[in-house]
């Protein structure tokens, strides 16, 4: 068992944070699930933006769409929907193997539409509808829009990666519609047992921005304690009373995902939001450098539930340091949102 299978033990399945037709067709991303046990796939407008700027199967398919009478961002969707039915049913195996827990792609709806829930619900719905496969995951932003749009899919059986979590007031929000949402579905008559969702919560962004404006004996541990602290809810809301009576009809928890888990920070370990976050029920989604990094010499550990009276200590110090957490979320998210509606620029101008 290599390094990174070593974490398979704990509960937590590890996804890759990267997905392109080369990865696909060369055989890389069958080789990363048969040895290293990648267990699901996310994408983001950036990583489509480098696969098709970049590799050369994309530009006959898009030469092609240029001359049909297409939106840049139909022919987006033309040039990235095969590469995600592709790595859905390369997946197959493990989503069925699991009984439907893992072997999820993630697709983003447009970020364009991260204030519009109506656009956001029609958007995903044509998107799950495209891909036709159920271990596809739609990805979209935790805005007031978003959370609005995920109870909504969330009661019409669709399974969602809602993204750019950064808060615990974010994290509850989610999980507030979430368990709306599949309160919805089954009172109103329906299967509640395969839908999946995941809660993308993400972490170097947070101290790559906090660092500065804290002492050094809290750098490096704002976004570590976060997580411990969102996992401790996490068990008590779906693990407690709250989610009992769903739970008995086949309701599935909604995971925490690990998300911007590359360590910007030279001075930090390259597998820190690794190796200190390896818990049950949990998903790291790496992007290939880390996978590489804990392939090499990361260490398999029960991380995540040690020492949560400590880290729920840590962010009391960052509040005494006039830190606020909610508004810290909030501003991440914002620039988030911004780097994203960026990246899907520059992608439909390369289709336009």
């Amino acid at each position: 068992m290599n390094r990174l299978q070593a974490i398979r033990p704990f509960g937590q399945r590890v996804w890759l944070d990267n997905l392109s037709r080369e990865l696909i067709e060369s055989g890389e991303l069958a080789r990363l699930v048969h040895e290293d046990g990648i267990a699901g796939v996310t994408s983001n407008p950036a990583i489509f933006y480098k696969a098709i700027s970049g590799d050369v199967r994309y530009q006959d398919d898009l030469a092609s769409l240029k001359q049909q009478p297409l939106s840049a961002e139909a022919r987006y969707e033309a040039l990235v929907i095969p590469d995600v039915q592709a790595a859905c049913d390369l997946l197959a195996p493990v989503y069925q193997a699991s009984d439907l827990n893992d072997g999820y792609v993630s697709l983003e709806v447009s970020p364009q539409l991260a204030h519009d829930a109506a656009g956001t619900l029609d958007a995903a719905r044509r998107l799950w509808q495209a891909v036709t496969r159920p271990n596809l995951m739609v990805k979209i932003p935790a805005t007031a829009a978003g959370i609005e749009a995920f109870r909504q899919l969330t009661s019409e059986g669709i399974n969602v990666n809602i993204t750019l979590l950064f808060s615990l007031k974010q994290v509850d929000a989610v999980w507030d519609a979430y368990i709306a949402g599949l309160t919805a579905r089954h009172a109103a008559g329906h299967n509640i047992a395969g839908i999946k969702a995941v809660a993308s919560f993400f972490l170097s962004r947070v101290d790559s921005l906090l660092d500065p404006q804290l002492p050094d004996g809290l750098q490096g541990k704002a976004a570590i304690a976060l997580a411990k602290t969102a996992y401790a809810r996490y068990q008590q809301r779906f693990h407690g009373a709250e989610f009992a009576a769903l739970n008995a009809v086949g309701a599935r928890p909604q995971y925490l995902l690990w998300a911007s888990t590359g360590t910007k920070n030279k001075a930090y370990s390259d597998v820190l939001y690794v190796e200190s976050l390896v818990g049950d029920e949990t998903v790291n989604t790496v992007p290939d450098a880390t996978l590489a990094a804990f392939r090499d010499h990361g260490v398999a550990a029960a991380t995540l539930g040690q020492d949560l009276l400590a880290a729920q200590e840590r962010l009391l110090e960052v509040a005494d340091a006039g830190i606020d957490l909610v508004e810290v979320g909030e501003q991440l998210q914002r620039d988030g949102l911004k780097l994203f509606d960026d990246a899907f620029a520059s992608l439909l101008e390369l289709t336009a």
